[in-house]
């Protein structure tokens, strides 16, 4: 033990050092000697002095001045009546607020330290969900989802987060929790209060994740630069200007054919047929489409390469575009369940998050690549494309789009205007030639529409085909582009909002979930999940509500129109020169963003 001259630095004789440094102190019990608490002390290495005298005679009950407890201070909580070490200097700690590190240091030294570290970190963790969120309890969810929005990240990694989400809402009804503060409603009586102009939602931190340039119209979060962005971006897809995309989107589809011709001419099969991806032909003309509306140009006419810089002035480097974009849309869409995770995901132990990570460098690349070298190739004003219109337009203060800001849009349309468009033009040639009778339906409707031997139809030939539509319509609501919930969230200054007699409060994350609307029996009747496209002769009010492909409200896809051209040529242009057959029974998908094929293996011919 030390002794007083040890603890005051003072040598013998001195007067008396704890008088000195704490005046007042009496005898404390037990062995007699002076042990006694300071009142107060302005010097703190007196203070941690005496605290050392003060814990080696083991005692307790010191309160935030350093005084024994004042009258009524232990007795106001219940806490107090524990006498251990460790509940004791806890409380002292928590309760009273004490600051002083030796109060803390013995409970860190204590045997109990790891449980009492452990059941803090655990309580830090737990106090939003418990508190914060405590509204939220009496919603029925999975285990995990009432904790952590790691239970949905784990589904997404999966790539069934969809069906996942589908799953609970046939198990515990219209309402789930699928994270701590994200609530599922499998209602339509819902998309307008969530997604509808002029609730003033916002798009959640789900989006953070999909930044890579910069924030364009699809992840800027704040209303008022989207609005800023999207009315620059939106004249773009006006039905007048999307005409002027058609020869575009004409001339990458005749160099698809050509593709198609060839690969059935060299078939050794004596029925004339060629087996082939199917999946991998519409990516390529897909991507090679929006590139040439994009950039000007398109990537490689049916291979999958891109050139790819990390800035305009970087060496290029080549990289499997299409694999690009599947990795980017895997990678964001699980990163976005946790958006603090990003910057440390590279370093995650599975390789999944490490080469997704790549791929969103690598996409941004491309889309760097293509912008520089468009804006150095001198132009004649002539091309109307949608790096054209990106380049005229203006916002309300007469200003262009920044150089980031018109790459970040260029790359949006990139995304949205490939993949989606593949995707769908896949599952929609799936769904046609194994539902009996509608293969031969469409080609008698576009034999009679488009009767010539040109290799593509003109877009007026087939825009109006009553049937193609039902069919394009049945395949978006069948197989959504995106089948997930896009997440809103209720803004700070709202009243919030009332759905299936459950109040959510500002700050809570809705989400409609599409493929369960898109699939409700309550809404498209007892053959919802059939494929079916007849059902669009008699669509009702309330099922054009349910139809969501393309989101609803605001933030809804500024490209529909476009989206819509590429998929009535592409159909109509197959449909009229090739006959199929389906080389699989079952088209797997996986979920990103999007809800992607895996591939489709198929026999075509010359018809």
């Amino acid at each position: 033990m030390l002794s007083r001259q040890e603890v005051s630095g003072n040598k013998p004789g001195a007067g008396d050092p704890l008088q000195t440094l704490a005046p007042g102190l009496t005898d404390g019990p037990g062995d007699g000697s002076r042990s006694r608490l300071m009142e107060k002390t302005h010097d703190e290495s007196s203070r941690r002095k005496v605290a050392i005298l003060y814990h080696s005679k083991g005692l307790s009950g010191i309160c935030r001045d350093g005084s024994r407890p004042r009258s009524g201070c232990r007795e106001s909580h219940p806490q107090a009546k524990l006498r251990g070490p460790v509940e004791a200097n806890l409380w002292r700690c928590g309760i009273c607020g004490l600051t002083d590190p030796m109060a803390l240091l013995s409970v860190l030294i204590s045997p109990w330290a790891p449980a009492a570290v452990l059941v803090a970190v655990v309580a830090f963790y737990l106090y939003p969900y418990l508190v914060t969120f405590g509204s939220h309890r009496g919603i029925p969810a999975p285990f995990g989802a009432q904790f952590s929005n790691f239970w949905l990240l784990s589904a997404c990694r999966r790539g069934k987060r969809y069906e996942l989400v589908d799953n609970i809402h046939k198990k515990l009804g219209p309402v789930v929790r699928i994270a701590p503060n994200h609530i599922s409603i499998a209602d339509a009586d819902a998309i307008q209060a969530i997604y509808g102009h002029g609730n003033g939602f916002l798009k959640s931190d789900y989006y953070d994740p999909f930044v890579s340039i910069h924030r364009g119209v699809f992840n800027t979060r704040n209303r008022a630069e989207h609005s800023r962005k999207r009315k620059i971006v939106s004249h773009t897809f006006a039905p007048k200007s999307v005409l002027e995309f058609e020869p575009y989107i004409r001339q990458n589809l005749e160099l698809w054919v050509k593709q198609w011709d060839s690969i059935v001419k060299r078939s050794p099969k004596k029925d004339g047929s060629a087996d082939l991806d199917c999946l991998n032909w519409f990516n390529y003309v897909a991507f090679d489409t929006i590139a040439d509306l994009a950039f000007g140009k398109p990537f490689a006419a049916g291979a999958d390469i891109a050139e790819v810089k990390a800035t305009p002035t970087s060496p290029a480097i080549y990289a499997p575009a299409c694999e690009i974009m599947n990795r980017r849309g895997e990678v964001s869409a699980t990163l976005g369940c946790v958006p603090w995770l990003k910057p440390y995901a590279k370093w995650l132990p599975d390789p999944f998050f490490s080469q997704g990570l790549q791929a969103v460098e690598n996409l941004a690349g491309i889309a760097i690549a293509r912008v520089s070298e468009r804006l150095e190739r001198p132009q004649d004003g002539t091309r109307k494309d949608l790096l054209a219109r990106l380049m005229d337009g203006r916002d309300e203060k007469g200003e262009p789009l920044g150089r980031a800001e018109l790459t970040a849009e260029a790359l949006t349309q990139l995304i949205a205007g490939s993949d989606t468009t593949s995707n769908s033009s896949c599952a929609l040639l799936y769904n046609v030639v194994r539902t009996p009778g509608v293969l031969q339906k469409l080609q008698e409707e576009i034999d009679a529409a488009f009767p010539g031997d040109d290799t593509v139809p003109t877009y007026e030939q087939v825009k109006h085909l009553p049937y193609l539509g039902h069919c394009i319509n049945e395949t978006l609501r069948y197989h959504s582009p995106s089948g997930i919930g896009l997440p809103r969230e209720i803004p700070p200054n709202s009243r919030g909002v009332t759905l299936q007699g459950r109040y959510f409060g500002p700050g809570t994350v809705l989400s409609v979930p599409t493929y369960t609307i898109h699939h409700s029996t309550k809404v498209w009747g007892p053959d919802a999940d059939d494929f079916k496209p007849e059902r669009w002769d008699t669509v009702t009010n309330e099922q054009k509500n349910a139809f969501i492909p393309f989101s609803h409200g605001p933030r809804s896809c500024v490209g529909r129109n476009v989206a819509e051209m590429q998929m009535r040529l592409i159909a109509s242009t197959w449909i009229k020169r090739y006959g199929v057959v389906l080389r699989q029974e079952i088209m797997e998908t996986r979920e990103g963003f999007l809800r992607k094929p895996m591939g489709l293996e198929v026999a075509i011919s010359r018809r």
